[in-house]
């Protein structure tokens, strides 16, 4: 009878322990899984604290988005508008139609000054690529005369895009990898992960907390330094933060620099007296869209614009190094860089 008490005690016992073993193992904090891809004309990092499936599954659906978005794939929708200018409707899916129509209003929003249309520009202007050149005055003016994004009609109810005049183009580069940072962000939430850091060359979004449950921390990019540098930090939990500047693309023609963000009604690279723009937003196609446009408008109405929108910040540099930030950022910005003085 003692025995028979004594070995199931001791199984008992086992079992406990067992237990205890899943419990422990159920709790531990997932492992960081990391990669990086060229997606979407720019280097594409991940950090997710999930699996190798579920980080994969992010990937792709980025991917997707690419394949349908990119104004010099073959074959893409895009690509399709382009080609049919002025001549027919185009079928799409519904990602590109949302990108679309959300370029179109934050084209209005920006009075014009980001335009889902200004394609024309960019091919004349080639800058990021090795064709970069400063164009003749008639070329950019040609460019001009097509760039007008209340010429893009959308059919909603057959999700059709057409461009009203032969020559006209998109280009979705400036609110494209806003989108598909929410895409993946919402992939890694539908799987389960509570953590994940994303870098779509620039546009940041944080899924969540750190592991620990502390918030993360952003460098805020030094528009003068290499890339990785900082002028301040903000601390922040599952929103995004896009910066612009022209320190990312640009060539140096007869001792003059021509950036990439081009100003539509100049037909030139934006010189508004910022050298960059940081917007804060749970949307990172807003934050996208917008980094471009506040960029061209200039700090006051740049901020002005902000301040007028409900959960959007800003943090603008000046070419001076002046910083400012609109209203729900100040006092949250910490480490500012020798050099940098801040307005809030």
């Amino acid at each position: 009878m003692r025995l028979r008490r004594f070995i199931w005690g001791l199984i008992i016992i086992m079992l406990i322990i067992a237990s205890l073993g899943v419990a422990i193992t159920g709790n531990r904090a997932p492992k960081a899984i990391s990669d990086s891809q060229w997606l979407m004309g720019t280097l594409v990092e991940m950090r997710v604290f999930g699996s190798r499936s579920t980080l994969d599954a992010a990937f792709k659906r980025i991917q997707e988005l690419d394949n349908t978005m990119s104004r010099t794939l073959v074959g893409s929708q895009v690509y399709q508008i382009n080609q049919q200018a002025g001549t027919a409707w185009v079928s799409v899916n519904r990602d590109t139609f949302q990108v679309i129509q959300a370029a179109i209003k934050y084209a209005d929003l920006t009075g014009g000054l980001f335009d889902p249309s200004i394609a024309p520009l960019v091919e004349v202007w080639g800058i990021g690529t090795e064709e970069a050149k400063l164009p003749s005055p008639a070329a950019i003016q040609a460019a001009q005369k097509l760039i007008d994004y209340r010429a893009i009609e959308l059919d909603t109810n057959h999700m059709r895009v057409k461009l009203k005049r032969p020559g006209m183009a998109l280009d979705l580069g400036g609110i494209a990898k806003g989108y598909g940072a929410d895409a993946a962000a919402a992939v890694l939430r539908s799987k389960g992960v509570k953590s994940a850091f994303l870098n779509l060359g620039g546009n940041v979004y944080v899924v969540g907390t750190k592991p620990d449950g502390s918030s993360w921390r952003i460098g805020i990019q030094d528009p003068d330094g290499v890339r990785g540098s900082h002028i301040a930090v903000l601390e922040v939990k599952d929103t995004s933060i896009v910066t612009s500047g022209p320190y990312e693309r640009y060539f140096v023609e007869d001792g003059t620099r021509y950036h990439h963000i081009l100003d539509p009604v100049t037909g030139f690279p934006a010189d508004s007296g910022l050298t960059s723009v940081t917007i804060v937003s749970p949307s990172s196609l807003t934050a996208d869209a917008l980094s471009t446009g506040v960029f061209i408008l200039g700090r006051e109405k740049g901020l002005a614009l902000l301040e007028a929108l409900d959960g959007v910040e800003g943090i603008l540099i000046t070419d001076d190094h002046q910083v400012y930030t609109t209203s729900g950022l100040r006092g949250r910005l910490t480490s500012l860089a020798k050099g940098f003085e801040l307005h809030d």
